[in-house]
């Protein structure tokens, strides 16, 4: 606990230094915007031009953390990516929401870990749970957990035709040592041999580990590391954020049951459609902002869907 609150700490710092510079320069932008009034220099209109857009971006970005005021949005993430049903077209899907994720993560800074991961038999991924690792990350990330849905022409068959795959992802806040009593007694664990591409064994040690909540029946299996101690050491993490996430899903739903707006986060509701083909299209069917720039979003660009998302959500906070 008490290393998580010298992390928190430190953010504060951090963006309260950086606030202070924001306001720096955008008194000398106001000061040379002044100059170049008094002395009618048009050759500055293109510079001063240039520093407000620079000044804007980092305001907005200010503007954004401000929305990050739920109790787990300072904590660090746990993605987790499932592909639905469809065979390598899901699975490559999959890959490509985990690859749109990543750069996301870059463009924040932010640390990423492949916790576990699921190659698929021909292409992409059946599953795969990613660390994320930054300030904010969980609040940031926390609009993606959903049903992800793309429409496109297939690579994967002679004909092209034009396939619709599905993908679930799954946002977690990583839940520091303190903060949350796991009872053990409450939960199963089993081992088990590693499993590798094509079923064949990862190594001979049971080192696999599956982490049963008994009292809600929420199931993790890690095998990524070669050791089981550490195995467990995940899937314990990770089964404290879904029991955390699950208290705090019943008291969102109960906010949301009040005002008749309550959807579950299940393979019928998507959140968000990727259209590649016959035209190009991204909707995020919860708030509506929708872009033809497809191309733009999967290269990590969610900056905008993340910002509509906590817009419409901060009243539920």
């Amino acid at each position: 606990m008490a290393k998580f609150k010298a992390k928190r700490l430190s953010e504060l710092k951090n963006q309260v230094a950086a606030w202070f510079e924001f306001e720096s320069d955008l008194a000398d932008l106001e000061e040379l915007a002044s100059m170049a009034v008094k002395e009618s220099d048009k050759a500055m209109d293109a510079d001063l031009r240039a520093k407000f857009s620079v000044l804007r971006a980092a305001y907005e970005q200010f503007r954004l953390t401000t929305f990050l005021s739920a109790k787990y949005d300072n904590h660090d993430a746990i993605l987790s990516i499932h592909a639905g049903a469809g065979g390598v077209d899901a699975q490559d899907w999959a890959e490509m929401l985990l690859r749109m994720y990543l750069r996301y993560a870059e463009k924040k800074n932010f640390k990423t870990m492949v916790v576990d991961q699921s190659r698929g038999g021909e292409a992409g991924i059946k599953s795969v749970v990613v660390e994320i690792i930054g300030p904010f990350a969980y609040g940031y990330f926390k609009s993606e957990a959903g049903v992800h849905r793309l429409v496109r022409q297939s690579p994967y068959n002679s004909t092209h035709t034009r396939e619709t795959s599905f993908a679930l992802v799954e946002i977690l806040p990583v839940i520091e040592q303190g903060e949350y009593k796991l009872n053990l007694d409450e939960v199963e664990i089993e081992a088990k041999t590693s499993r590798g591409h094509g079923g064949q064994s990862v190594n001979t040690t049971y080192s696999a580990i599956r982490a049963t909540h008994k009292p809600t029946g929420l199931t993790v299996t890690i095998q990524n590391e070669r050791s089981q101690t550490q195995n467990k050491e995940q899937a314990l993490k990770i089964l404290a954020g879904k029991l955390v996430q699950l208290e705090e899903q019943r008291q969102q739903e109960e906010k949301l049951k009040i005002r008749g707006e309550f959807h579950s986060a299940e393979w019928g509701n998507q959140i968000r459609s990727y259209v590649l083909h016959p035209y190009k299209l991204v909707k995020d069917h919860r708030t509506g902002y929708e872009t033809s720039d497809a191309e733009s979003v999967l290269e990590g660009n969610l900056d905008e869907f993340v910002k509509k998302y906590l817009e419409k959500h901060i009243n539920l906070i």
